[in-house]
Order: C-alpha cells, then structure tokens, then sequence
C-alpha cells in the first residue's frame, strides 16, 4: 500500500490536517513533548531570574544610568538603554560562560531522551537508543549555533553600518536589513535544520548502527522524500510565525483598557499569550514529527504502512 501510495504525487500539506488531527486526538503525545520542553525550560528561566537579581543586587540600575531614561526622546533614549547594556554586558557574559554550556548539555540530554520515548509513543515498535539520539541531537545543536551566530554577526553589521552615535542615523535603512536578513535566516533554518530533524526518525525507523552514518543517509534520501520533508519544515516555520504574532496580538490586545483593567490583568493576559504559544509550538512540534514518520513510510517504509 505504501509502494502504490509512493508512485502519487502526495503534497506534503495535503496531509498536515490529517496529521494535526491525529495529534489532537492523542494528547499523550504533545504532554511528552511539553513535559521535556519544560523540564529543561523551567529550572533554567528560575537559574537566569536568580543570576539576574544578584547582578541587580550589586549593580542596581541607577548606577548603569538605567534609571533614569527619558522616555519622551526615543533617540536619546536608545542611546542610554545602550550605554546601560554595555554596563551589563561583562557581568551577563561571566554568567553565561558557565550558565551556557550548562543548559546546552541539559537540553541535549533531556532532549534526545524525550523524543526518543515521544516516537516510540507514536510508534511503538521503535527501540530506545539514548547515546545515538544525544548525539544526533548534538549535531541539531550545532546547526542551530552556527545559524544564530550568523544571524548575529549580521545584526551587528547592520548596526555599525547604518546607526552612529555621531551622525543621522539610516533608521529606514537598519529596520530594513534588520528584518530581511532576520526572514532570511529563519528561511535559512527552516531549508537546512530538516536534516537533522529527521535523522533520529532514521536512526530509529531504519536501526541505523552509528550517528554517522544516519546524518549521511538523511542527504541521500532521494528527492521526492526530501521534497516533503523541506516542505512540512518550511510551513511549520510559517505556523510558528503565525503563532508568535497571534501571542503578540492576544497580549496587546487589552492595552486600550489599561486604566480600567489595571496591571495585573494585563500581566496575566500577557503570561497567559506566553503559554499559548509555548503550548501551541510544542504540538506543532509533535505534528511536524508524526508528518516526517508517514512521510518516511511513504517512500522508505513498506512494511510498516501496513
């Protein structure tokens, strides 16, 4: 069946609805994927909101000049909110040399072991292979690394070529290399990180003995399959946008009643868009999963799309 399905043009959105509401309709599965998610998410954010008041602790803000930014100068403001990051900024990279590596090794770790027991929910015939999964996990982390550097790196070209604490600056100019290279290398991401987003799916699926050589057969999986896989990768970067700016909407939404909602409503609207859109991308996540799997059994599974 899978072998007569495989000789169809099959769009790779065709069967995203399908997919959706078979995760929909097994909660379990987006349970373990939060649950891993925030159990690396949730101690970190606690560590940093410890790190950072004790920063605030020895160096409160007036002494960064933080205090008292003039908010009615939006250029002037920018130039103090500059001056007090760069205050900051070497007490928050003693941090983060130890804080980093920490949460990388963390992430890596409970990452690979939660979506090693995530598939085998889905597909109960996979195996538990830990020390395969860490290290194919570690080379998702490693893509990711070199893509924000990049990303990085040309913000900050960005900035030292079109703003200057001299002259005018080209604020036309920055937004828009600002927001064209960010979509370029989201674009980026979404064309490049589906390889290593599959290769535990093989790994498992295909009982590949080494790391290795999974991440060489997920550039040698034809074009057909890969096609869907580029695909279901690149809409889901799409719904993750979609969703971030429906979160940024909810959240803003109740600013025009600010004086009679007061702040702690608003706070809590803000907390509660937050974990829409935590919870949302983390079923997206599953869905994107679950599409690679029967795409996989499309075109390199016969037997198991019986």
């Amino acid at each position: 069946m899978a072998e007569a399905r495989g000789k169809k043009p099959v769009r790779g959105t065709q069967l995203l609805v399908e997919h959706m509401g078979a995760v929909m309709r097994r909660p379990a599965l987006t349970f373990i994927e939060i649950g891993w998610r925030w159990l690396v998410g949730i101690p970190i954010l606690f560590v940093l909101w410890q790190q950072a008041l004790g920063i605030l602790t020895e160096y409160p803000l007036a002494s960064s000049g933080a205090g008292a930014i003039d908010f009615s100068n939006p250029w002037f403001m920018a130039q103090q909110i500059a001056l007090a990051c760069s205050y900051y900024f070497p007490h928050v990279i003693a941090v983060m040399h130890w804080l980093l590596p920490v949460w990388m090794v963390a992430w890596i770790v409970v990452s690979a072991l939660g979506r090693n027991l995530l598939l085998m929910r889905i597909e109960p015939r996979l195996r538990f292979r830990p020390v395969t999964m860490i290290v194919l996990h570690t080379a998702w982390m490693v893509l990711f690394l070199v893509v924000v550097y990049g990303w990085f790196r040309s913000m900050e070209w960005v900035a030292a070529t079109h703003v200057s604490a001299t002259g005018e600056p080209d604020l036309v100019g920055y937004f828009i290399w600002a927001i064209f290279l960010s979509l370029g290398f989201f674009t980026l991401w979404a064309l490049t990180s589906w390889t290593v987003a599959v290769a535990p799916l093989i790994a498992l699926l295909e009982q590949r003995r080494s790391a290795l050589s999974t991440l060489g057969q997920t550039l040698r999986l034809g074009k057909p399959f890969t096609s869907k896989l580029v695909e279901i990768n690149l809409v889901m970067g799409i719904v993750k946008m979609a969703l971030a700016v429906v979160a940024m909407v909810f959240s803003a939404a109740p600013l025009p009643f600010s004086d009679e909602l007061g702040s702690g409503a608003l706070h809590v609207v803000t907390a509660v868009s937050l974990v829409f859109f935590l919870v949302s991308t983390d079923y997206f996540q599953v869905v994107r999963l679950k599409a690679f799997m029967e795409f996989w059994k499309i075109f390199r599974g016969e037997e198991w799309a019986s």
